[in-house]
């Protein structure tokens, strides 16, 4: 599939996402996306996992999961299947307090990026992803994402925006979410970096609700990376009676 055609499929779906309306963002996982992606048959391997310290009390929905003291997380397992495209899927889980584990399903993903995005100073990509919900964690069970990917980055500093759009594809009427997320790091060393990720849900992305009735969470972050293996760190504060008070964020990364 050639660039152009890959470019008008993508614009198609997005025009029909637009079309539709997204349950509550859960916290499995909590990353902006750089457009870095495996090299051509490569196999990697990212276990997420996030332990909300103290966080929101009551669900999203009734029968939802509680997000105070609990563990979410997924394994991910992506496969690189041109320069510019990935593939991934998802495994998502949740441990509340007593403990009570909960499976969330399965995520199909999609990432077309600008090749050897890491090499670049401005750099781009869009990932697609398709998930199978428990009600647990959805009140419907078929929803998807929509992630663009935009970055600059310089010789210390690096900025990326991920404008996501969160869309319900089945289950009760729901509204077409807005949950931008930002990064700004510091390069100390090639291999490590040090900066601030900024998560937020606006509410439904044509009319976004006040304040208060927001998430806006800010971590602070570090990052190590390598030829086999890469580690993401956190800690994230919520300023917004909608939001998780404290939550600690790890991701740890194999290639193959």
């Amino acid at each position: 599939m050639n660039r152009s055609l890959t470019a008008r499929l993508t614009g198609s779906l997005l025009v029909g996402l637009a079309c539709a309306s997204s349950p509550a963002r859960s916290a499995d996982e909590i990353q902006v996306y750089n457009a870095e992606i495996n090299r051509p048959r490569q196999f990697s391997l990212q276990m997420h996992g996030n332990f909300i310290v103290r966080g929101l009390e009551e669900p999203d929905f009734p029968g939802g999961l509680v997000a105070d003291g609990s563990f979410n997380g997924t394994p991910e397992f992506a496969y690189g299947v041109l320069d510019w495209w990935e593939v991934g899927a998802y495994l998502p889980y949740a441990i509340e307090p007593g403990p009570a584990f909960f499976s969330g399903g399965a995520k199909l993903r999609t990432l077309f990026v600008s090749p050897n995005a890491a090499q670049r100073r401005f750099f781009y990509g869009l990932n697609i992803e398709i998930a199978w919900e428990t009600e647990k964690f959805s009140p419907g069970r078929w929803g998807s994402e929509v992630r663009p990917i935009v970055g600059w980055r310089w010789p210390r500093v690096e900025f990326i925006v991920n404008p996501i759009v969160e869309v319900p594809l089945s289950g009760p009427e729901g509204d077409v979410l807005f949950a931008p997320a930002v990064r700004l790091a510091w390069l100390a060393t090639p291999s490590w970096a040090f900066g601030f990720e900024h998560y937020a849900e606006l509410g439904p992305w044509n009319d976004f609700v006040a304040l208060e009735e927001q998430a806006q969470e800010l971590f602070a972050v570090a990052d190590r990376t390598s030829d086999a293996f890469d580690a993401n760190f956190g800690v994230g504060h919520g300023f917004t009676g909608s939001s998780n008070d404290w939550t600690v964020k790890g991701i740890l990364s194999w290639s193959f």
